[in-house]
């Protein structure tokens, strides 16, 4: 069964589009990926299809009926319309042709999909093909009306060949077909690999970008060629998600780590992309996830067709659009400054609003990440500013990262019925799988929830991370005198981290659950740990106004209250002071057990807790500590 994007095809597709992506979809290899009216650097094919085995191929449709064709050559075909005039249009098989080498001509220029030397140099490392389907005509017709004459017959499909309930159809004859339209000059030595087809997918389409690592183009031989290393992007589910999720209200129910922000910020690129008339509106919880999301909807609304449009001198597009139509908020910053409103109003402005006494901006499309954390009464507001005739309300949400006590009716909060309308997305990208298998273990052993595992779509509170099988090392537990050997102790692993395995400072995070206990300020120990190892830092959570002008990208680490990481993402992290975890103040232990998981799936390749006194939590983690003492030794005496 081949993967297609979208999922399913769209209702106004014609009933031959249809017929042919069903087709497609059950016959074709599972290796086989199926874009359906892909929007490529300003074209619309019809259908385009990656294999790993034959390559790239472009189809175009028609509806054609014999009574419609009245005059055909090899370059225009004249059409007798309903109406009885005539119109002129291109060959469609010219057509396909041409959208083929629009694609072949943006691929060409990246130097790992191309021959470097040899017969073949500067084109392609495989095939591409071209071919025509008639979903309204029959071999019978073909022949009889001598449109051979103006088709290759090797490139044209008719109805008999896409249709399974034809008696003529066969499955065999019709791969075969799809595969030979490449009519290669060249054997594919070896299958298409999973970083080049990335690599198609990331110029075809700009949306899946995550990053990769830019050199300047520099002429080679003649010929200048885009060289990319460390290549990202969004994997076929997240694309499949963000293009896929259609009109009216969503709901997306993601792990840590499983791309959830990344996809709503596809989305709203592409909300922006097809409807630049909307205002949309991005709306989160904390402060430095905003600013998070409001830097990777600019950069993916600034990201080039064609990366020829990159300066790589500056790493940035030579335009610069901002976020054009796309307004990204944390809850209480719109409130307060877009709506003017204060949080204790809110119930007499919902009854104005119900009444239609109130008069408040409305949005065409509202996304909102971490929707676990929205009250009810947050909900009520946010889907009466949105436009009734677009409904157009996605949301993203994790229990398991719920740390407010936070009452979900979603029918009831927002009037919309999430039924058949949400995905599940259970694989963790960011983590390693040690990571990942240490977190959740964590978090089924203290958490209330872990017997509320979702089994079906809307069944269940908690999802199960799934990982990626990315390998990494174990994450740290480290036990230390005092505090101050803590601090010491970190800023030290993070000066090795750096210098050693050349982990930018931007990349590593430092969270703490308290600032002040006893009299003791812990951020003041860390900061004078950090400066006499010479390391600079940023103290994330100082201020709302440190909070709003935190620089992701500035070489420095990054300091924080576990809360506010929420959404980010750093190559290391460190937990310290793990004994005020669960904090003694705090009656809701739910809450603990989703903070510290939050800690944890920050992590994407390094994890290291420290401690230096006791509490529920660190009697699980030396447990876990003392189990590997005596693997090691078990497996140093065999």
């Amino acid at each position: 069964m081949a993967y297609m994007i979208p999922e399913t095809i769209r209702s106004s597709a014609t009933a031959g589009e249809r017929l042919l992506f069903r087709t497609m979809k059950q016959v074709l290899p599972d290796d086989v990926i199926v874009y359906y009216e892909p929007e490529i650097h300003g074209r619309r094919p019809d259908f385009v299809l990656i294999s790993p085995e034959f390559g790239m191929a472009v189809l175009e449709v028609k509806d054609y009926t014999r009574n419609t064709l009245y005059h055909l050559n090899k370059d225009e075909w004249t059409l007798l319309t309903s109406g009885g005039t005539h119109a002129t249009v291109k060959n469609p098989a010219l057509q396909a042709k041409e959208y083929m080498f629009h694609i072949k001509n943006v691929l060409e220029k990246d130097k790992s999909l191309v021959h470097l030397e040899g017969k073949y140099q500067f084109r392609l490392k495989f095939p591409c093909g071209y071919g025509t389907v008639f979903t309204r005509l029959h071999e019978k017709d073909m022949v009889q009306d001598h449109l051979y004459t103006v088709l290759d017959p090797e490139r044209t499909f008719t109805r008999d060949a896409i249709d399974p309930d034809h008696e003529g159809f066969s499955e065999e004859q019709f791969i075969e077909k799809i595969c030979g339209l490449s009519s290669m000059t060249f054997p594919l030595r070896e299958p298409l690999g999973r970083e080049e087809i990335d690599a198609i997918r990331y110029h075809l389409f700009p949306e899946v970008r995550i990053s990769a690592e830019f050199r300047e183009p520099v002429p080679y031989q003649d010929q200048l060629l885009l060289s990319l290393r460390d290549l990202k992007a969004m994997d076929l589910h997240q694309e499949n998600l963000a293009k896929q999720l259609g009109d009216k209200n969503r709901l997306i129910r993601g792990v840590a780590g499983s791309g959830k922000t990344l996809i709503l910020a596809s989305r709203a690129k592409l909300l922006s992309k097809e409807r630049p008339d909307w205002k949309i509106l991005i709306l989160c919880y904390n402060i430095s996830l905003a600013r998070s999301i409001e830097s990777l909807v600019r950069r993916m609304m600034n990201e080039p067709d064609s990366l020829f449009d990159f300066d790589f001198a500056s790493g940035q597009n030579r335009k610069t659009t901002g976020t054009g139509n796309i307004i990204v908020r944390n809850f209480h910053a719109w409130l307060r400054n877009d709506l003017k409103i204060s949080e204790k109003k809110l119930p007499f402005y919902l009854a104005k609003l119900e009444q239609g006494e109130a008069v408040l901006p409305s949005y065409d499309a509202i996304l909102i990440d971490e929707g676990q954390d929205f009250e009810p009464e947050w909900f009520k507001l946010v889907s009466s500013l949105l436009n009734p005739e677009t409904k157009s309300l996605l949301l993203v949400e994790d229990r398991a990262q719920s740390i407010y006590k936070r009452k979900r009716s979603y029918i009831q909060d927002t009037g919309l019925d999430f039924r058949g309308r949400s995905k599940v997305l259970n694989i963790n990208y960011r983590n390693t799988a040690q990571i990942v298998a240490f977190a959740w273990d964590f978090y089924r052993a203290h958490s209330t929830l872990q017997n509320k595992v979702v089994t079906k779509e809307f069944e269940g509170e908690i999802i199960a991370p799934q990982s990626t099988n990315r390998k990494g090392y174990e994450p740290g537990i480290v036990r230390k005198k005092d505090f101050l050997e803590e601090a010491a102790y970190v800023a030290k692993q993070i000066r090795l981290l750096h210098e050693q395995r050349s982990v930018p400072l931007s990349g590593m995070l430092v969270l703490y659950r308290v600032r002040r206990w006893n009299g003791h300020d812990y951020v003041e120990v860390l900061q004078k740990a950090l400066k006499k190892e010479g390391l600079p830092y940023y103290w994330l959570t100082e201020t709302p106004e440190s909070k709003r002008n935190y620089d992701r990208n500035a070489e420095s680490v990054t300091i924080s209250t576990i809360d506010s990481s929420k959404g980010l993402d750093f190559r290391a992290v460190f937990i310290v002071h793990l004994d005020m975890l669960p904090f003694p103040l705090e009656k809701d232990e739910e809450r603990e057990a989703s903070l510290l998981y939050i800690a944890m799936t920050r992590a994407q390749e390094y994890l290291c807790l420290t401690y230096s006194g006791e509490s529920a939590y660190t009697g699980y983690f030396a447990s876990i500590a003392e189990e590997r003492k005596k693997k090691l030794l078990q497996e140093k005496l065999s």
